[in-house]
């Protein structure tokens, strides 16, 4: 169960009862922190922290801790890490370490924050590294050993999203050559729907092991919408089914308050 004291007064059922599920995160970017806030605040809300790139070098650990003071209350939080141009597992060293310095100031957020997952993202393209996996894996594991084991020292699980891939295996196989209950993935509704060449039930049997987080918005298989849950095709009647009893963060990544309150309410069926 999530930690955290929320207010679940989204989380109704129809009895009356507080939904027995896991309470979800909500995403929040960080440069629109303040048109959240009051939302945050009046429903008590847990969150995820989506840290994006282009002001990263602006944030201090100083506004992370007045972001913190500024809630009022004592939520559940993840964070998703910054991604755009960085490369965890770059054959370039001086890519890769570029994106572990990156990550380390996201780990440094972490000390302030206490988030249950970090969200990450791998880098890998499987146009891109065609048949040099094993350079990528080799490269990924160095840099997923020092980001986790500090996360672990913290209490913070790290979790790879899948974005562009068409099937699970690389995802899977770096779970299990990092052999870490800390480190897993984080499954991704919206990213599935648009990429994926196996069924929904297939790809969860590959990943259902390693699942930390899971990322939940829907689209009609066009584009990276990022609907609320119901306003496109993807099959969330499945993915709860073949997933009860995981215990992982559940994180709406709606883009607007508006669909944010109706993903909080057609979630309800599910949890």
């Amino acid at each position: 169960m999530p930690r955290g004291q929320i207010n679940r007064k989204n989380l109704v059922t129809e009895s009356g009862a507080a939904s027995p599920g896991l309470y979800p995160h909500v995403h929040v970017p960080y440069d629109r922190f303040s048109d959240y806030r009051d939302f945050l605040r009046d429903n008590e809300l847990n969150f995820e922290l989506y840290f994006g790139t282009k002001n990263f070098d602006s944030i201090s650990t100083d506004d992370i801790a007045d972001l913190k003071h500024s809630l009022k209350y004592s939520p559940d939080i993840s964070i998703h890490a910054p991604f755009m141009d960085l490369s965890p597992g770059a054959v370039d060293l001086k890519v890769r370490e570029l994106t572990v310095k990156r990550f380390s100031s996201v780990l440094d957020f972490a000390e302030i924050l206490n988030p249950r997952v970090i969200v990450f993202h791998s880098g890998f393209d499987r146009w891109k590294y065609d048949k040099r996996d094993n350079s990528w894996l080799e490269a990924s594991l160095e840099t997923w050993l020092k980001i986790n084991g500090r996360a672990a020292s913290l209490g913070v699980q790290v979790a790879i999203e899948n974005i562009f891939e068409d099937e699970p295996e690389n995802l899977r196989i770096l779970a299990s050559e990092m052999d870490s209950e800390n480190f897993g993935i984080c499954f991704d509704t919206g990213h599935f729907n648009l990429f994926s060449k196996l069924t929904l039930k297939e790809w969860l049997a590959i990943v259902k092991p390693y699942i930390k987080e899971l990322h939940l918005h829907d689209n009609n298989r066009y584009a990276d919408e990022h609907l609320a849950l119901g306003e496109g095709d993807f099959d969330f009647q499945t993915l709860f089914s073949e997933l009860k009893g995981i215990d992982c963060v559940y994180t709406l990544e709606a883009h607007s308050i508006e669909n944010i309150n109706i993903s909080l309410t057609r979630i309800k069926q599910y949890l």
